[in-house]
Parts: C-alpha cells; structure tokens; sequence
C-alpha cells in the first residue's frame, strides 16, 4: 500500500523462541522481539560504545510464522523487513500508550558470524514447518530437493565458473 512504512532492522532475537498461535480461523501467527542496538567506535576512549537498544514487536503470518516458530531462538542474529504499524491502547491503570511493532514481510538469518543451513519446509501439504521440524528435530527429509548436492551435467550447472 501507499504511504506505508518499510523498515529493515538487524538485531538479536530477545524471546527463547517466537510465540506461535493460530487465529480462529486457522491462520499461523508467530511473534517474537528483536533487539538491535547502535554500535560507534570512540576515537578518544579508542573502544567501541553501545547505543540505546530498540526492542521492537515482530509478527510473521502464516506460512513464514510457523517457519519463524520453528527455526528463531533467543540470541539468533537476524535481518527482518517488514511494514512498521503503530497501535495506540489504554493500559489497566487508564493510562493511553503508544507501541511500534512490524508486521513482517521477510525474515532470515544473519551470515556475519554464523553460517546456516536452509531446508524447505514444503508448506501446503498438510503439515506446517512448526510440526515438521517438532517432529523432524532438524533431521533433513531424504525426498528435500533442497538437500541434494548441486547439479554437474553441463551447459549451466552450479559446478562451472560464474561467467566474470
């Protein structure tokens, strides 16, 4: 839409795991919180300052959600993009608050001190990614296309130099 907000913020996941509920109407919905805090170099001290942290209110819908269950832990370093949304209540105490949360678009992992291994989660079938990898406790299916080793037939395949 128009005049939305899109954020990529980098940061920590803060949960032990992101929270997974279904809507009544059967839909997956995880959230979860992502810390991400300021780092700058100070030339006098000649050390590295942490900023302030913004923590901010992830959700992931569907699909993604169930993947984002199964797969984010506390402490994970992760890149999120998504439409940031502002909600305006009144706690218990009738006091009026504002919070900033991010409905989510796209969430994955951060390479910078970590490597990964990407499995599909083959969604659609029956079975989300949250049962499956509940089930599966990380052992990849034998049938993942994704797990099998790169093409070497020629005319294009993974095994020949890139063409620059």
């Amino acid at each position: 839409m128009a005049g939305e907000t899109v954020i990529t913020i980098i940061g920590n996941v803060v949960d032990e795991q992101a929270e997974l509920r279904f809507t009544p109407a059967g839909k997956a919905v995880a959230k979860f919180r992502v810390a991400s805090t300021p780092r700058t170099f100070d030339r006098q001290s000649n050390e590295w300052k942490d900023g302030d942290s913004l923590f901010l209110t992830c959700s992931a819908w569907g699909q993604m959600g169930e993947n984002a269950a199964a797969t984010l832990q506390r402490g994970m370093r992760v890149m999120v993009q998504g439409r940031l949304k502002q909600r305006s209540y009144e706690d218990r105490e009738g006091v009026k608050r504002t919070v900033y949360e991010l409905d989510v678009e796209e969430v994955g992992a951060s390479l910078k001190n970590a490597t990964a291994k990407v499995t599909k989660s083959g969604g659609g079938q029956g079975k989300g990614a949250y049962q499956q990898a509940r089930q599966a406790q990380g052992a990849a299916s034998a049938e993942d296309p994704w797990a099998s080793p790169a093409p070497s037939q020629g005319g294009g395949g993974w095994d020949q130099d890139p063409p620059f």
